[in-house]
């Protein structure tokens, strides 16, 4: 059998490995061609419905944008009305760049902006105001002159954990440490073009602050671990179908933006978990912040990663040549699509609908 390929245009079928469903302990058995399994359902408004408001013009907060040696304002006044309460999050980042002030000292920067791009806001920090206190202040000011409120705050550097933790607290804000940055760190590299580089104090020689450090693999926890499991892999058409049942909220899961101009046969790779309390499963699945998956052939076995540097020991296959090849071919497909992946849950291989679809991606340092 082959590694499925569901709902390929006009009937075809791909084959990228030998497919087999494995228990999610160390035994393999074999499984019957899961085609069509993943991804059943059609959907004429998948197309539009992906397009995200983040192709409109942004609203820019340039607070002391284009002076390192600036400094937040005092917080703003009580606003007339009510402030709204939103039922997404705001990614932030608080960090050093590479640019240093009249003074020679290194500047640090405030970046806020939502998962949309509706609105920018671009801070600068002498480095004798870097704390939680100056934070939760600047935090504050921003939400005061939006007049809106996010659910939680996402940042991405494992390193300001502290600062930022606190300063969300501070302002009654929960954070949330998560890869799943993807606006935020395609701002940021924007601005490494842009703003850092063609800055008079721009350093050439500051050393990139955004490595992910994934801790050793642990134990998977029995509520999160499935009953067998396959690689897969579906065309972006179905990644895009079963996409838009996210969004309608008709299965659990989260994601991330797709680029538009990449075909509708691009085979994505993707983990299958099977379970008959697929639904519980993907409830408990839900809670984690997912950021990738990935294969260790050292270990024969599959590593979830989640939140900034945490990971799991997810499912393992016996070791051996066959089935070695087989998990270093699925991640080579992995990497011809610039690291996107998913990971599906059902309840089993014959089910007509999914518990839970996750979008991933492999996270590419960034410059700064």
């Amino acid at each position: 059998t082959s590694l499925v390929v569901a709902r390929l245009p006009k009937g075809r079928r791909q084959r990228i490995a030998d497919n087999r469903t494995r228990k999610m302990s160390s035994c393999v058995m074999p499984s019957s061609s899961l085609t069509s399994r993943i991804a059943p359902r059609a959907s004429s408004s998948s197309s539009s419905s992906r397009r995200r408001s983040a192709r409109r013009a942004p609203h820019v907060a340039r607070a002391a944008v284009d002076d390192p040696s600036a400094t937040a304002s005092a917080p703003a006044q009580g606003t007339s009305t009510a402030t709204k309460k939103l039922n997404t999050d705001w990614q932030i980042d608080f960090c050093s760049r590479p640019l240093k002030d009249d003074r020679g000292k290194k500047v640090w920067e405030l970046l806020i902006t939502d998962d949309d791009r509706s609105f920018e806001h671009a801070e600068y920090f002498p480095n004798n105001r870097i704390n939680s206190v100056e934070l939760a202040r600047a935090l504050e000011r921003v939400m005061e002159e939006r007049n809106e409120r996010p659910k939680r705050f996402k940042f991405f550097r494992a390193q300001m954990q502290t600062i930022i933790t606190r300063a969300c607290n501070e302002v009654d804000i929960a954070p949330l440490a998560s890869r799943r940055c993807q606006t935020l760190v395609t701002w940021l590299g924007e601005r490494v073009e842009t703003v850092y580089k063609k800055h008079p104090g721009y350093d050439a020689n500051a050393p990139p602050l955004m490595a992910f450090e994934a801790s050793a693999p642990k134990r998977l926890p029995d509520a999160l671990r499935g009953e067998s499991w396959a690689f897969v892999a579906l065309p972006l058409v179905g990644v895009r179908e079963e996409m838009a049942q996210v969004k309608r909220g008709k299965v659990f899961g989260a994601l991330l933006d797709i680029d538009e101009d990449l075909p509708d046969d691009t085979l994505i790779p993707g983990i299958a978990v099977y379970t008959s309390r697929a639904a519980a499963l993907a409830g408990w699945t839900k809670g984690l912040e997912l950021a990738c998956i990935s294969v260790d052939t050292q270990t024969s076995s599959i590593v979830l990663e989640t939140g900034v540097n945490d990971s799991w020991s997810y499912a393992f296959f016996r070791k051996s040549k066959e089935l070695t090849q087989e998990a270093k071919e699925w991640e080579q497909v992995k990497r011809a699509c610039n690291g996107l992946h998913f990971l599906a849950i059902q309840t089993d291989e014959e089910a007509e609908t999914t518990d839970g679809f996750w979008i991933l991606q492999d996270s590419a340092p960034s410059e700064y």
